[in-house]
């Protein structure tokens, strides 16, 4: 099970985290691994002026913008899916 955490607190609200859900939400049910990805918000992951903050697994990743989430998904996300 891959762990990914979105961050959305105010700074990463106003920056497009709950796009970056949204489109996180797609790619998984696109590549059918629902069962394979818990994919949660919470506040706060301690990066507010980098922009929208994602963890996967213990990474964290302080700069992912809504229009970067697919290179996201494929770099960082589908590796460890294995699919």
């Amino acid at each position: 099970m891959v762990e990914i955490i979105v961050c959305v607190g105010s700074s990463c609200h106003l920056k497009g985290s709950y796009d970056v859900i949204q489109r996180l939400e797609e790619l998984v049910a696109e590549h059918e691994a629902e069962d394979l990805v818990d994919l949660s918000g919470s506040f706060c992951l301690g990066s507010c002026g980098k922009g929208v903050t994602v963890r996967v697994g213990e990474a964290v990743y302080p700069d992912v913008l809504p229009d970067d989430v697919d290179r996201f998904f494929a770099e960082c996300v589908k590796p460890r899916l294995g699919v």
